[in-house]
């Protein structure tokens, strides 16, 4: 009933080829040290922080090439992958920022859509990516534990979290392209280890390294203790999380089980 982890993280640019490959030593590094699991970046496939060109131009359908190499590798390696990636939606006229996880033989254990864009810090990602609607959370078990999915700007919704523990999640992994600026290197830990803390889950966040973003992926404990980091550079995090150790923390810490409010989804507005 335990699992190794792994959070990846490295810098993804506008060519696809040079991604596959960072997305590739990452997830071999994490296999040779014994993970069972990794965790890369969201837009592990692409990524153009400075807006150059529309994500529907470099956008992939889920079954593309991105998602069939990473089945791939997966299966090759023997181990779950998660990965974020711009997908391209049928009919729509935006895109979609999308979680893809595929299992230990590269057979894909669900998918997750951005609910919450960032819409912030003078972003504006809503512009170029389509919101997801409500949708079954994206939660899969694997070593024993129940693990949850979202993406970056998801972190500073509890409620996100919160639905994730409901779905029955007891590690919550949060890829994301976690953007610098004043204070929010800070942000990034905070709320990683709040929503550990506050959920009695493990949260495994895997972030974009810079000059655009901070780096910092971490595996926090669900005390909110930081099991293991990444720091600033490409490279990986490993930590070994353990069943029991979620069950011994609700035991002593029952907040989940004494709270008098639900999460309600309210519409995209």
């Amino acid at each position: 009933m335990s699992i190794t982890v792994a959070v990846a993280q490295f810098a993804t640019g506008t060519d696809k080829e040079s991604n596959r490959k960072l997305v590739t030593e990452a997830v071999r590094s994490a296999a040779e040290s014994g993970a069972e699991l990794v965790i890369t970046p969201e837009s592990s496939m692409y990524a153009d922080p400075e807006q150059r060109s529309e994500p529907r131009e470099y956008a992939e359908p889920l079954d593309g090439e991105f998602t069939g190499c990473l089945a791939e590798l997966a299966a090759a390696e023997g181990i779950a992958v998660l990965a974020g990636f711009t997908e391209l939606l049928p009919g729509r006229s935006r895109a979609s920022n999308t979680l893809v996880a595929i299992g230990p033989g590269g057979e894909r254990l669900g998918v997750y859509r951005k609910l919450h864009l960032y819409d912030a810090f003078g972003y504006r990602e809503s512009e170029r990516i389509e919101p997801a609607e409500h949708a079954e959370p994206l939660v899969f078990g694997l070593g024993g534990l129940r693990i949850g999915a979202m993406t970056c700007y998801d972190l500073r919704f509890p409620e996100m979290a919160r639905s994730l523990s409901d779905a029955g999640a007891n590690a919550i992994a949060v890829p994301a392209a976690w953007v610098a600026g004043p204070a929010k290197e800070e942000h990034w830990s905070v709320l990683a280890r709040a929503r550990a803390i506050e959920n009695t889950s493990y949260v495994l966040a895997s972030g974009q390294t810079g000059p655009f973003c901070t780096g910092q992926s971490m595996i926090v404990d669900p005390m909110g203790s930081v099991l293991a980091g990444a720091g600033e550079q490409p490279g990986i995090a490993l930590a070994r999380l353990h069943a029991e150790r979620v069950e011994r923390v609700r035991a002593t810490n029952p907040s989940l089980a004494n709270r008098r409010f639900a999460v309600i989804p309210a519409p995209y507005t």
